[in-house]
């Protein structure tokens, strides 16, 4: 399922046939987020991360239902090559720097997911349902701090629309954090990628405009490099 602002969901089928057509399209990363898992008080499935990651031959982030160490040194065995923390991190902060003294930083993604409120962005947890009192600068700040080593920001209104990534936020964590920062939710074309790069992002994360149009990574990375823009082979 691909979920639109955290509401609604459009099916775009089962994971493993994704994963393999991935493969074959030169994607450069593949994060797999559960975002319902916190509300229903679930850890990870690691059966499935295990069937699908065989399956996966790029590096892989997994996150949703992570609470503790364990269930993280469960999705690193299981194929995880990094892990996504989001409610976690807001909860317990001080899993950031536990993560990354056991495991190494290079395996932890601070996923930050944001609404606007009257001019500033607040972080929110369990599926974008929590609001908490927390600023993303407060975050962003703090996950870089404790030892995370890239952080995932998602503007929650923007997620699955295609009305293109929020500049304003990217731009906000961007010049915040030296850890580098992916841009995620509301990617409509290939333009959008360049401008959040632009905008100060490191790296972009896209998901509808692969399931519901026509456009492909491999075309993304040429229309980028057309613009200047480094991009893996």
């Amino acid at each position: 399922m691909k979920d639109i602002a955290f509401k609604s969901e459009r099916v775009v089928g089962t994971i493993l046939p994704s994963v393999k057509v991935y493969n074959t399209r030169q994607v450069d990363e593949l994060i797999v987020l559960d975002i319902t898992a916190s509300n229903s008080n679930r850890e990870p499935d690691y059966q499935t991360v295990e069937e699908f990651s065989c399956e996966c031959f790029m590096p892989l982030t997994v996150g949703g239902g992570i609470k503790n160490i364990e269930h993280v040194r469960n999705l690193l065995k299981s194929g995880a090559d990094k892990v996504a923390l989001n409610s976690a991190a807001l909860e317990n902060p001080k899993m950031i720097s536990e993560i990354a003294n056991i495991f190494g930083n290079q395996v932890l993604v601070i996923s930050i997911d944001v609404k606007k409120h009257g001019g500033d962005y607040f972080c929110y947890s369990h599926s974008g349902t929590k609001r908490s009192e927390k600023k993303v600068e407060e975050l962003a700040l703090e996950a870089a701090k404790l030892g995370a080593g890239e952080i995932l920001i998602t503007s929650i209104e923007r997620d699955g629309t295609m009305q293109g990534y929020d500049l304003e936020l990217i731009e906000k964590v961007s010049k915040l954090v030296s850890i580098p920062v992916i841009a995620h939710g509301g990617c409509k074309n290939y333009e959008d990628m360049y401008l959040a790069l632009k905008s100060g992002a490191n790296a972009i994360s896209a998901a509808s405009i692969f399931h519901f149009t026509e456009q492909t990574p491999l075309e993304a990375k040429k229309y980028l490099k057309n613009k200047g823009i480094p991009t893996r082979n």
